[in-house]
């Protein structure tokens, strides 16, 4: 970890979420001199392998100081293993595209509806597997949601909204608002979920105005968190969850099963009971998406399985996350 002196420096206390995500890290070779790893910048690949660096401070505060294998630092740490083209591995992994219905809207899934809500992220994960998504073509939030909410009115099968992105919490809250109000004339629509890493990444967006905005809202609420390693939680992030629960929202968790990250069961076993602390629920456990550039993260499925039955000998059920893949085209996430 890095010094408290240097954690000050980076994320002072009290500071804007906005202004945290501003001033996040974007240059590769900074990210790797405030980690005390300036000599493996000449390692770096051109251009950041054609995907930005961005990392708030406060996430590169929980990273191990001069630790070139650290968990948090591999996950948003550009690799010329990313330059490499492997077979089987695409700009879009999970058949995204084909499932756009309108707008900004991805319908994959009986009763549920997916806005890409955001291209914006606070934090660009490596792994990412909408690294090369046309945000600027498919946005639900453009001309007030528009779009978006006439493809949701118009089928009434669709009882579940999901806001993605990006991260959906990228937005101000008024613009969050403007989509609620849009959906009090849809009555099908009863739950609510935002898939979003920023609680985790830049707890600091879960503010009075956000959580006075979750506590109003008539919906059931669910929000799906994304960490992938027990060293992401801290006392802040903590608190994060602890301000969505008490405005009602269910919390949940997936993670991404990552080669060299989080493929131990004592690495798994931990974050499953580090979210449960924070109180968060394991919920899947994703084998990697197949995208352009992520191909060295990947773990084979016969490791995944005899990890997860590994981690489901030592804890409760309830703590051991389904082990999926999401395959375009297909009904469901598929179970392994």
């Amino acid at each position: 970890m890095i010094t408290a002196s240097q954690a000050a420096r980076l994320s002072p206390p009290g500071t804007d979420w906005r202004t945290l995500w501003r001033e996040a890290v974007t240059d590769a070779r900074q990210l790797l001199a405030w980690v005390g790893l300036e000599h493996l910048g000449d390692a770096l690949p051109a251009g950041d392998a054609g995907f930005n660096v961005r990392v708030p401070h406060g996430f590169v505060a929980r990273m191990r100081h001069g630790d070139a294998r650290d968990p948090l630092l591999l996950q948003v740490l550009p690799q010329l293993a990313e330059t490499q083209r492997v077979p089987g591995y695409s700009i879009d992994a999970v058949g995204d595209m084909a499932a756009r219905s309108a707008q900004g809207v991805l319908h994959k899934y009986e009763g549920r509806a997916l806005l890409i809500a955001s291209g914006s992220c606070a934090i660009n994960c490596r792994y990412c597997f909408r690294r090369h998504f046309p945000y600027g073509d498919e946005m639900a939030a453009a001309g007030q949601w528009r779009k978006a909410l006439d493809h949701v009115r118009q089928d009434a099968s669709i009882g579940e909204l999901i806001l993605s992105g990006g991260d959906p919490l990228s937005l101000a809250t008024a613009k969050l608002e403007e989509l609620s109000r849009g959906l009090e004339a849809i009555p099908h629509v009863t739950r609510l979920r935002i898939h979003t890493r920023l609680p985790v990444v830049l707890p600091e967006r879960v503010d009075d105005g956000l959580v006075d905005w979750l506590a109003s809202l008539p919906l059931q609420k669910v929000v799906v968190l994304h960490a992938n390693h027990a060293n992401e939680f801290d006392a802040s992030v903590d608190a994060a969850c602890a301000r969505l629960r008490e405005a009602g929202v269910t919390l949940l968790n997936q993670s991404v099963l990552l080669r060299g990250i989080n493929d131990e069961a004592d690495t798994l076993v931990a974050l499953s009971e580090r979210l449960f602390a924070a109180g968060v629920l394991p919920y899947y456990l994703h084998q990697l998406d197949r995208v352009q550039g992520s191909a060295h993260f990947e773990v084979d499925d016969a490791r995944a399985l005899a990890l997860v039955e590994a981690v489901r000998h030592r804890l409760p059920g309830y703590l051991v996350p389904r082990l999926v893949r999401e395959v375009g085209g297909e009904a469901s996430k598929r179970p392994l």
